[in-house]
C-alpha cells in the first residue's frame, strides 16, 4: 500500500484517513500507520497475539515478580510493546527527520517512553496496544469509504477489442480512435462512447448513472463507455477517443472532488496547526511548574503531563471530517450524482431558493401528442393518419411525436410523395389526395382561417385536399417525478422558481403542473442571469439546468446542478454537481445528503472536542490516568470515524 505521512498534527493539515485519488491506475490510498509492510490479516493477528500476551503478563505480574524478581514482568511487557510500537517508532523517526515533530507518532512514542522511564510499564504497553487497535479499526472504516469511489474508478475499461478488417485486435483503450469498430462481449465493459452498429444486448449503467435496471440497446442506439454488457455480443462504432468520453469526464470529476475542501475542513486544518503545539506546551507547563513553584512531586506531575500528551493529537477531527465529506461524495457517486468536492455539500446548507431550467430539467425534452382535436365529421384516427402521412419522412421532434402516437399501425402507402414546406410544415400526396401538416402560417398560405386556440404546446394544423380537419397539440412532457421533487424542496422551506426561453403559455403550463412558486419565460441566456438576480439572492440560490445556454448561470449561482445524462458538456463543466440520470428526484437526494454530512461533521466536532477537553481537565486534576487517556483519544477517534461512515448511506 502506498502511504503518506499522517498529517493529523502536520503542518500541511491534510486528510489523515481520506484517500486522495491519483489516477485511474493508481488507487492505493491511506495514511501512514504503524503497520508498514503488514496486510490487514497479519496486523490483526499481531494485535490479537500481543493483546493476549499482554493480558497474561498483567494478570500474573505479581506472581512473576515474586518468582523471578522485579525485572521479570518489565521484560515480558517488552514483547508486546516492541511488537506494537516498532513501526510506530520507525514512522516517528522518519517524520522527525522530515522536520515534522508535532505528529501522533512522536507523541505516542514519546509518551510511552516517558511512561517506561517512570516505571509505568503496563500503562506504556496499554497505550501503544490500544492506539494500534484504534488505528486498525479506523483504517477498516476508512477502507469502506474508499470502496465507494473505487467501484466507480474500477469500472474504467483498460482494453478494447477493435475490428481490423476480418481480425479482432486487443489494444489499450487510449489507443482506440473515433470511428473504430469495437467488439464488446458479454461481461465486458463498453470502452468508449459510441453507437451500436450490430447486435443487441442489455447494458448495466449503474456505475455511471446509479440506475440498477439494465438498459436495452440495439443497432443505432448510443452507448456510454463504462457500461457493463450483460447480454449478447455487440459491435460499437466509437464516436470519441477515451479522453473525450463521458466516462473520462466522470472519472476526472471524481478524482478532483477531494481537492475542493469544505470551509469546515479548511478551518480544522488551521485549528490542528495550533491545537497540538498548544496542548504540548500545556503538558510541559504541567510537568515543570507545580514542582518548581509549589514543590510538588515531579513523578506525579510528569505523569499528568503524559496524559495530556496522549490526548493532544486531534486525529478524531482531522481524520473524520474529511472522511465524512469523502464518504458522502462516494455515496453520491454510487447513486448517480457527481459532487465536485466537500465545498458543494457545505454550500447546500446556505441555499434558500432552487431555480430550474425547464426543458430537459423538469421536462423530458421529448415531445408527445397531448391533444387531438378533430373537426366535426373527422375521427381522431383519421386526423392522426392524415398527420402521419404528411410527417412520415420528417426528422423534426414534432414529427417524431406524431409518428410515435400513430405507432406500428401506420403503413406507408405506395406512391406517397412527401416534401417539406420550409419553416412552415410538411406536404404529402397519396392516392391523389394532398395533405398538409404544419403551423398557422401553412394554414394561411392555404387560404384557410386560423382558429384561435389556447395551447401550452406546439399546434400542428391538418388539412386534407384544402379542407381543414383539425389540429394536434404537441408538448414537451413533464418528468414523472418533477412535481414530487419540487414539493419535497418546498417542504424543506426552499423557494422554487423556473426560468425558460420557451413561450409563456408553455412555461406557465409546466409551472402549474410541477407547482413552482414562480417563473419567467421567453428569456435569452443572458436574461436568465438577470432573472436569477430578480427572483433570488445569487449567494443563496441553486440553479438546475442542462443546456449549453445554462453554463453561465450554473457558474454564477451558489450551487450549480447540471442534468448530465443528456446535457451539454459546457453545463456539466460549469456545474458543482451533476445528476447523471437526469431525475429531478436526485436533487432532493443531494440536499438530504448535504444535511446528513454536515450534521455528522458537527457531531464529530462536538464529540471530539468535548471528550478531549473533559479528559484534559481530569488529567490535570489527577482524576484520569494513561489508560483513560488512550481510551479517550483512540476511542473518540474510532467513534468519529465510524460516525463519518454513516455518510455512505443515502
Amino acid at each position: 500500500m502506498k502511504t503518506s505521512a499522517c498529517p493529523c498534527c502536520a503542518e500541511d493539515g491534510g486528510s489523515c484517513a481520506v484517500p486522495q485519488p491519483r489516477d485511474a491506475h493508481d488507487q492505493d490510498h491511506g495514511h501512514e500507520h504503524g503497520s508498514e509492510g503488514m496486510s490487514p490479516r497479519q496486523e490483526a493477528a499481531m494485535l490479537v497475539v500481543s493483546g493476549i500476551f499482554f493480558a497474561l503478563v498483567l494478570v500474573f505480574e505479581d506472581a512473576l515478580t515474586a518468582r523471578f524478581g522485579p525485572w521479570a514482568a518489565p521484560l515480558l511487557f517488552a514483547g508486546p510493546y516492541i511488537a506494537c510500537g516498532w513501526s510506530v517508532f520507525k514512522v516517528a523517526g522518519k517524520l522527525i527527520l522530515d522536520r515534522d515533530v508535532m505528529n501522533e507518532f512522536t507523541l505516542m512514542a514519546g509518551a510511552t517512553v516517558v511512561a517506561v522511564g517512570l516505571g509505568q510499564y503496563a500503562e506504556a504497553v496499554g497505550v501503544m496496544l490500544f492506539y494500534r487497535i484504534g488505528e486498525f479499526f479506523q483504517e477498516l472504516a476508512s477502507e469502506r469509504s474508499r470502496d465507494s469511489i473505487q467501484s466507480l474508478l474500477a469500472s474504467k475499461p483498460s482494453k478494447a477489442h477493435v475490428l481490423c478488417g476480418d481480425d479482432v485486435v486487443t489494444m489499450d483503450v487510449e489507443d482506440v480512435r473515433a470511428g473504430d469498430s469495437v467488439v464488446i462481449r458479454a461481461g465486458e465493459s463498453v470502452p468508449l462512447d459510441g453507437v451500436v452498429v450490430s447486435g443487441a444486448t442489455h447494458l448495466d449503467q449503474s456505475p455511471l448513472t446509479g440506475e440498477s435496471v439494465p438498459v436495452a440497446v440495439a443497432e443505432g442506439d448510443a452507448v456510454l463507455g463504462g457500461s457493463l454488457n450483460t447480454g449478447g455480443v455487440i459491435t460499437v462504432r466509437a464516436t470519441a477517443v477515451f479522453a473525450d468520453t463521458h466516462m473520462a469526464r466522470v472519472l476526472e470529476m471524481v478524482q478532483n472532488a477531494a481537492k475542493n475542501k469544505a470551509p469546515t475542513e479548511r478551518f480544522m486544518t488551521r485549528f490542528a496547526r495550533y491545537y497540538t503545539p498548544a496542548v504540548v506546551a500545556l503538558a510541559a507547563l504541567v510537568a515543570v511548574l507545580p514542582p518548581l513553584v509549589g514543590g510538588a512531586d515531579w513523578h506525579t506531575w510528569i505523569y499528568r503531563a503524559l496524559v495530556l500528551l496522549v490526548i493532544s493529537c486531534p486525529c478524531a477531527l482531522v481524520i473524520s471530517i474529511p472522511l465524512s465529506y469523502f464518504a458522502g461524495i462516494g455515496a453520491a457517486s454510487r447513486k448517480g450524482i457527481l459532487v465536485k468536492g466537500g465545498v458543494v455539500l457545505d454550500g447546500l446548507s446556505h441555499i434558500k431558493s432552487v431555480v430550474f431550467d425547464k426543458t430537459g430539467t423538469l421536462t423530458s425534452g421529448a415531445f408527445a401528442v397531448t391533444r387531438i382535436a378533430p373537426q366535426p365529421g373527422v375521427s381522431e384516427d383519421e386526423l392522426l393518419l392524415a398527420a402521419a402521412l404528411a410527417e412520415s419522412e420528417s426528422n423534426h421532434p414534432v414529427a417524431r411525436a406524431v409518428m410515435a402516437k400513430v405507432g406500428s399501425g401506420f403503413t406507408r402507402p405506395s406512391g406517397l410523395v412527401v416534401e417539406e414546406v420550409p419553416g412552415k410544415g410538411m406536404r404529402a400526396t397519396a392516392g391523389g389526395v394532398t395533405y398538409l401538416a404544419g403551423s398557422a402560417r401553412l394554414l394561411r398560405d392555404a387560404g384557410l382561417p386560423v382558429p384561435e386556440v389556447a395551447a401550452a404546446g406546439a399546434l400542428v394544423f391538418i388539412v386534407r385536399d384544402g379542407v381543414y380537419c383539425g389540429y394536434l397539440e404537441v408538448t414537451d412532457t413533464v418528468k414523472p417525478e418533477a412535481g414530487e421533487a419540487v414539493a419535497a424542496l418546498r417542504a424543506r422551506g426552499l423557494k422554487t422558481f423556473m426560468l425558460s426561453g420557451d413561450r409563456r403559455e408553455a412555461v406557465a403550463a409546466v409551472a402549474a403542473t410541477v407547482g413552482v412558486d414562480g417563473y419567467e419565460a421567453e428569456l435569452l441566456p443572458e436574461g436568465k442571469v438577470e432573472a436569477l438576480s430578480r427572483l433570488a439572492d445569487r449567494e443563496t440560490a441553486a440553479f438546475v439546468g442542462d443546456g449549453i445556454n445554462d453554463a453561465p448561470i450554473l457558474a454564477l449561482s451558489r450551487v450549480g446542478i447540471a442534468m448530465g445524462g443528456v446535457g451539454a458538456e459546457a453545463a456539466v463543466e460549469a456545474a458543482d454537481a451533476v445528476i447523471l440520470n437526469d431525475s429531478p428526484a436526485q436533487i432532493v437526494r443531494l440536499f438530504n445528503l448535504g444535511d446528513k454530512v454536515r450534521g455528522i461533521v458537527w457531531q464529530n466536532i462536538g464529540m471530539a472536542l468535548g471528550i478531549k477537553l473533559l479528559f484534559m481537565g481530569l488529567g490535570i486534576c489527577g482524576l484520569s490516568g494513561l489508560w483513560e487517556a488512550v481510551f479517550a483519544d483512540v476511542g473518540v477517534a474510532l467513534l468519529a470515524v465510524l460516525n463519518a461512515t454513516r455518510a455512505m448511506r443515502v
